[in-house]
């Protein structure tokens, strides 16, 4: 398992206070009285994804993803924008390593873009898509960050979309020969290790309702991509075992609460069969080697001899990204099982997104992994919100909701140790505004304001409050 103590073994604290812009003092920027009684070790990182920052798509040798493609689709994107540039991170990260360490993270979750390092998908590996990788992970490890890969973030290259991409069983084999590739060159410096994102909300928005890449519908679609990414996740994580001995190798899920929107039975019903799609579909699987109960004749045509032990396969960590919860009512037209989104109780907050929000969602969802999941080691590798932030003034951007959204689940994460969950740490999602998927830029999850047209980066409030409260824990942490 991975300990706390192991996973911030080469990577110490960053050192300097953080860089508080002109106009804002440190009682502006302090957190809020009363900070989340968060144990000494605990990791505090922030997360971002390839697609979604990099930009330089045709740099480098890259060649297309399945979101280059989508993402030029006419009436794909609500704002019609693209990732071509995003945050221009393969060219300023530089830059943006800096801010993490000034902010006082000690830890960064970032994504592998699968085309830059293969560009067809399998056969040669290319040179100047590592070499990016390289770059960043030495600058990361000069300041004291310490990074933890994702090799997939949904960003398929168009070229194994072309033969089938998820629908297609060989891709198993595809995922994993970029997985050993990849992890040869950056194994000796990078240790904690994540497969896939959210294999749940590929297969459902991807390859299901057809709102994300690859754009696909329909149920069986939705089947095939699921099942092919357990195989993959759990055959990569076999063949990187003997790649290095000193790996820490996981997976990210993202796992929601979810609840009827009546005691109605069949609503009842259908919130069991949309937690068994969005939740238990990954974490069965891989924990205990079925699918859910009712779901396996759905899969039986797909699954062969071996693959359910494949599948199962010890994890040194998961990631749990973490939003708010879902209320579900049936409803025969949804592909997904007869299951869709019902009436949210009256008084939910919400995020600009229309997402309910509830941090003790949080602590149930860890309290769910400790009780029936074999309480794994576990890190929150994406938590945060999306609000209408107002135009920086003075250096920063306000955004109390932000804020406040964070604080409250670092007190679920607080909840949730104090009750036995193995929870190591806390990634912040996002280091910066983004390129939001099929939101396009118009709407903001960043700890770091960006403006697209400049590219200039500013710190929100939220980002100060993380910085002060890092800094604080780190202090009480020193002997």
């Amino acid at each position: 398992m991975l300990r706390r103590r192991d996973f911030l073994a080469s990577a110490a604290a960053a050192a300097a206070l953080p860089v508080l812009p002109a106009g804002v003092s440190a009682q502006t920027a302090a957190s809020p009285a009363g900070a989340p009684r968060i144990p000494p070790g605990f990791v505090w990182g922030a997360s971002t994804s390839a697609y979604q920052i990099e930009g330089a798509v045709k740099e480098g040798g890259r060649l297309p993803s399945i979101w280059d493609t989508f993402s030029h689709t006419p009436g794909r994107i609500a704002d019609g924008t693209n990732g071509d540039v995003a945050c221009d991170h393969y060219n300023r990260y530089a830059g943006d390593v800096d801010l993490m360490s000034q902010a006082g993270f000690q830890a960064y979750r970032f994504s592998i873009a699968w085309p830059r390092v293969m560009p067809q998908g399998t056969g040669p590996v290319n040179p100047a898509g590592l070499d990016f990788y390289d770059r960043l992970v030495d600058k990361l490890l000069a300041r004291n960050i310490l990074p933890m890969a994702c090799l997939y973030h949904w960003d398929l290259p168009q070229a194994l979309q072309d033969r089938g991409g998820w629908h297609n069983r060989d891709i198993a084999n595809w995922f994993t020969d970029y997985a050993r590739a990849t992890v040869s060159r950056l194994g000796d410096r990078v240790k904690p290790w994540a497969m896939l994102n959210e294999p749940s909300v590929h297969a459902i928005f991807g390859h299901g309702f057809g709102n994300h890449a690859p754009g696909l519908t329909g149920w069986e679609s939705y089947v095939r991509a699921q099942h092919h990414q357990n195989l993959a996740q759990g055959t990569a994580i076999t063949a990187l075992r003997s790649v290095r001995s000193d790996l820490k190798l996981g997976t990210v899920f993202s796992l929601q609460p979810i609840f009827p929107s009546s005691p109605q039975p069949q609503d009842v019903a259908a919130a069991s069969r949309f937690d068994a799609c969005w939740n238990t579909i990954n974490l069965d699987p891989l924990f205990h080697g079925r699918y859910p109960a009712g779901f396996e004749q759905a899969f039986a045509p797909l699954v062969q001899a071996n693959d359910m032990a494949a599948i199962r396969v010890p994890v040194d960590f998961l990631g749990v990204n973490y939003y708010g919860p879902s209320w579900i009512k049936h409803d025969p037209a949804a592909f997904l099982a007869q299951a869709g989104y019902g009436a949210v109780p009256d008084g939910t907050p919400r995020t600009l997104l229309g997402w309910p929000i509830s941090a003790q969602g949080l602590t149930q969802v860890l309290v769910r992994l400790r009780d029936g999941y074999g309480n794994p080691t576990t890190f929150i590798t994406e938590n945060g919100a999306c609000y209408e932030d107002p135009a920086p003034a003075n250096g920063v951007v306000n955004d109390p909701e932000r804020t406040a959204y964070i604080r409250a689940h670092l007190d679920a994460c607080a909840a949730a140790i104090s009750q036995g969950c193995a929870l190591n740490g806390y990634f912040v999602w996002s280091l910066l505004d983004n390129f939001e998927w099929a939101e396009g830029k118009r709407r903001r999850f960043g700890v770091t304001h960006v403006d697209f047209d400049t590219l200039a980066r500013t710190p929100k409030a939220s980002l100060l409050y993380l910085s002060q409260l890092m800094r604080a824990q780190g202090r009480a942490a020193t002997p």
